[in-house]
């Protein structure tokens, strides 16, 4: 049987399936190269303090590079009876190079090593978010380019409401996008933190350097408190909000895509690529990837709210529940950097119906607010303007007409404020344009914004 690393208190053997209950090697393997660079780092500060030898600190280094060699090919052996990465990285290490491997955990606790492990891991995938966040809002950008005049209907409570421009409805998202992006940078600042020599608890006896394993792990900050440096999971939470929050804001996407390709709304075209047929239905063309993308969206919630009840009740300092800390942010790493691809993709083979989209506006009552605000403009009171107008729209309702297909004298009847020029006014094309305010959908207010979008991607 192996003997525990922490096995001289205990008289009892180990049960194989207790082993296994209190490992966490089948998910934290994926540590192991934060776990020797933070290790590299902790040796070289070792020796620069003269708590060990020049020589011990070289035969580590070029151990703990040989042991990463083995996992690189596929020659390391993970066991549950090393119960974590820390340990099986240092069982490999002292099988490589001897006793002299025991003397890496010097001045260092597990409690700080995971904590080194994983603020070195969500800084590496924020940044790889960041990257994936801004490769879809340059898909996003080119896309409402490429349609910038094409014109659709604009929704409230899923009911037609007054035209906008396409490039404007999809630009809602490239804005939703940079907030989630800030959100990460900003969160960068608690996670680019060193815990690396808090020990245990309460830091150590030994003269260690912690600012200098910092620069070498280059770490932008230092925990102050070594109890918060090896207790605090702040950061993961805040990064699984983050997450989460671009998860949601890709699933509204997703449901508006969904929308789109229905039959009923024929808006969009999704590439072969990412959509799936019935295995009963040969006629079906299904929007699959968007769908998984808004189901996904439930795993990060669902990781974030476990963590959040994971810690809420823990007292100071390290508890073992921290090892279920994790899973969660492990997957929904994946989850969020797979569905931003997926979407990137999708938006980048996506086929804009125009035809079908003209016709839309034209044959509905998303111009009703113009004729209101027709009539203001000639001075008629907006609740009496607003009267008028609902009139019209049940006149033509009952009638199976549209605005722009009652003459001129049935205007009239309805208030002799309105003039021939109604008919260029309730023009989809007009009602979009004469919308210039900041941040209206007037081409060329969207064209600002456009100009405004392209500076603040930053690559």
């Amino acid at each position: 049987m192996t003997k525990k690393a922490w096995g001289g208190r205990f008289q009892g053997e180990a049960i194989e399936w207790v082993d296994a209950f209190n490992a966490s090697i089948h998910f934290d393997q994926v540590l192991i190269e934060k776990d020797v660079a933070g290790s590299i780092a902790h040796a070289t500060m070792l020796a620069a303090k003269e708590i060990i030898t020049e020589e011990e600190k070289k035969q580590i280094i070029d151990g703990l590079s040989a042991v990463l060699d083995d996992y690189d090919a596929g020659r390391l052996d993970f066991s549950v009876q090393h119960e974590d990465i820390h340990m099986n990285v240092e069982h490999a290490l002292i099988e490589k190079i001897g006793d002299v491997g025991g003397k890496l955990h010097t001045a260092r606790s597990r409690n700080d090593q995971i904590a080194t492990d994983m603020h070195l891991y969500v800084k590496e995938k924020v940044y790889e978010i960041i990257e994936s966040i801004e490769t879809l809002q340059e898909t996003i950008l080119e896309l409402a380019e490429n349609n910038l005049h094409c014109i659709m209907p604009g929704y409230t409570h899923l009911q037609r409401a007054q035209p906008v421009l396409f490039s404007h409805h999809i630009m809602a998202y490239f804005w939703m996008l940079k907030r989630d992006k800030d959100r990460f940078n900003d969160a960068l600042t608690r996670i680019d933190m060193s815990p690396l020599g808090a020990g245990a608890i309460s830091g150590t006896t030994f003269n260690i350097d912690r600012e200098m394993t910092q620069e070498l792990l280059q770490f932008s900050d230092v925990y102050q408190n070594s109890m918060d440096a090896v207790s605090d999971r702040d950061y993961i939470i805040e990064t699984l909000s983050d997450i989460s929050l671009v998860m949601v804001h890709l699933s509204r996407l997703s449901e508006e895509i969904i929308f789109w390709m229905s039959e009923e709304a024929n808006f969009v075209q999704l590439s072969d690529q990412f959509t799936t047929g019935s295995s009963m239905m040969p006629q079906k063309k299904n929007p699959d990837m968007a769908e998984l993308i808004r189901g996904k969206s439930a795993r990060t919630t669902g990781a974030l709210t476990s963590i959040l009840m994971l810690v809420k009740g823990l007292p100071l300092t390290y508890n073992k529940d921290l090892q279920e800390d994790k899973e969660g942010i492990f997957d929904a790493v994946t989850t969020v950097k797979g569905s931003l691809r997926i979407m990137t993709g999708m938006l980048e083979t996506m086929t804009i119906n125009e035809a079908v989209l003209e016709k839309t506006v034209q044959n509905d009552f998303s111009n009703a607010t113009e004729l209101a605000d027709y009539l203001v403009q000639k001075g008629v009171p907006f609740r009496k303007a607003h009267e008028v107008v609902g009139e019209l729209v049940l006149k033509c309702i009952n009638e199976d007409k549209y605005l722009k297909d009652l003459a001129l004298e049935e205007y009239q009847r309805h208030h002799e404020a309105i003039q021939g020029d109604i008919y260029t006014v309730l023009s989809p094309k007009t009602v979009v344009d004469r919308r210039n305010s900041l941040g209206g959908t007037g081409t060329e207010a969207v064209k600002k914004q456009l100009h405004i979008a392209k500076n603040t991607i930053k690559k």
